[in-house]
């Protein structure tokens, strides 16, 4: 078996961070739901929709960095070809 590369250990890594981050989200939209079924404060509810989106949004900052280096950083991929895949998926997404 061959030993992996740098970059897959740090790809690894980030995607073991990356589940983590979905699974505080994922907890916090349970907590909004049971908020909600309870009828908690409309302004209560908003907060923790505020912090769900924010951390929703950090993880998927947290993807394009991935795939910024994923692309940068594997010496197999051509330059041109990587850059032109990140242009295009960060004109689609963000």
């Amino acid at each position: 078996m061959t030993e992996p590369t740098d970059l897959h250990v740090r790809m690894l890594e980030q995607q073991q961070a990356m589940l983590k981050r979905l699974a505080r989200v994922e907890g916090q939209i349970r907590g909004i739901q049971a908020m909600i079924k309870r009828g908690e404060d409309c302004a209560a509810i908003a907060q923790q929709f505020s912090a769900a989106r924010s951390a929703l949004d950090k993880s998927y900052r947290l993807m394009l960095t991935c795939l910024i280096e994923e692309a940068m950083l594997d010496p197999e991929q051509d330059t041109d070809a990587s850059l032109q895949r990140v242009r295009e998926i960060f004109t689609k997404y963000t």
